[in-house]
């Protein structure tokens, strides 16, 4: 069974449904049928998919509410009866943690406790996925990937309220969830790009923001290694999980979920990519440059080991690098040039992804 035939129709509860990678889920869900009820502050930004799309005619239930208020998202869960949840609200931005530790905290750790409060009392839920961050585990600056036995112990305080997330998370399922049937995962994924991210403090976000305003691509921190994929990666492995565990308990885990080793490379390697490919469809060659603002810390070297999903699941990424980035370009030369036509790019990438993706 295929994820779009297996969500046809299935009740399924999204947190964060707003947001970049929230909204490509959402667009697939739709596409396939599910009955989808989101949960979600506005969406962050002002250009965003949500909003082009028109998600918020397409899904049955479109709910702006905030994370932290448990009886509100206690009362809309009740309405719901979701079957499948996934649990994607966060303040993901690790600048805005510096400046915001007791706010990024209260959204990712006590939200994360909400959602499960709510799949704890639930009598419909079977499946859930918590969608936490590569940056949870205590980061070494070694070469190689890092594995989920690895120690939980993000840095800064957005990796850090991820690692509190993921053991909030094993202690519900350990205490609650296992005993009521309720499979649990939780999933550690890389730096994510694609069309429709608009956010601040993002490479890709920023690079087009200079492409539009014909200005320099500022890049603070060019020799930083990240585990870069494109979104529908994630996204269909979120869903390809809750499904699996949905059918089979034993499928339940915590799971890396990133490119290969290969397709890791440093921020100023995939500026150089973008340039190239902005280059090649549109007759414009961006420049970069390197001014490092002095900001908070941040990684320099991060890698993850996919091989427990690969085994597990028979999974394996679909777009490398330069696949990723021919994808990544189109959306947005739609996006700048086309915007009548962005729905039709999106149905497009999601229906050939799909058609390679295989587990």
């Amino acid at each position: 069974m295929d994820l779009k035939e297996f969500y046809k129709n299935k009740r399924v509860f999204i947190t964060g449904h707003t947001g970049f990678k929230g909204a490509w889920m959402t667009y697939l869900l739709t596409q396939a049928g599910a009955k989808v009820t989101g949960y979600s502050l506005e969406p962050p930004t002002y250009p965003n998919i949500f909003d082009h799309c028109r998600l918020y005619e397409k899904i049955d239930r479109h709910v702006i509410g905030d994370i932290r208020d448990a009886d509100n998202l206690q009362k809309i869960f009740d309405m719901a009866k979701p079957e499948i949840v996934i649990h994607m609200a966060a303040q993901p931005i690790v600048r805005t943690s510096y400046e915001e530790p007791r706010y990024t905290y209260d959204v990712n750790v006590m939200g994360t406790v909400n959602i499960l409060e709510c799949c704890r009392k639930s009598e419909n839920v079977k499946s859930v996925v918590n969608v936490t961050t590569d940056k949870v585990y205590k980061n070494n600056e070694w070469e190689w990937g890092y594995r989920e036995n690895e120690e939980l112990n993000g840095f800064d305080p957005y990796s850090n309220s991820k690692s509190c997330s993921e053991l909030v998370t094993s202690c519900y399922n350990n205490s609650f969830l296992k005993e009521k049937g309720i499979a649990v995962s939780t999933a550690r994924a890389g730096n994510v790009i694609g069309g429709g991210d608009f956010a601040k403090d993002r490479i890709i976000p920023d690079c087009i923001r200079a492409v539009e305003n014909k200005e320099d691509i500022i890049v603070r921190n060019p020799y930083s290694t990240r585990p870069f994929q494109h979104v529908l990666e994630p996204v269909c492995v979120y869903l390809m999980m809750a499904m699996k565990q949905y059918e089979n308990m034993e499928y339940a885990g915590c799971y890396n979920v990133g490119p290969d080793e290969g397709d890791c490379l440093n921020t100023g390697k995939l500026v150089e990519l973008f340039c190239s490919e902005w280059n090649k469809r549109n007759g414009y060659l961006p420049r970069w440059v390197n001014v490092s603002d002095g900001g908070p810390h941040e990684a320099g070297y991060l890698k993850l080991d996919c091989s427990k999903l690969k085994r597990n699941y028979g999974w394996s990424p679909v777009w490398d690098i330069y696949e990723t980035m021919e994808r990544l370009v189109e959306w947005y030369s739609v996006y700048l040039y086309k915007k009548q036509d962005i729905d039709k790019c999106m149905k497009d990438q999601v229906e050939e992804f799909l058609s390679l993706f295989d587990f």
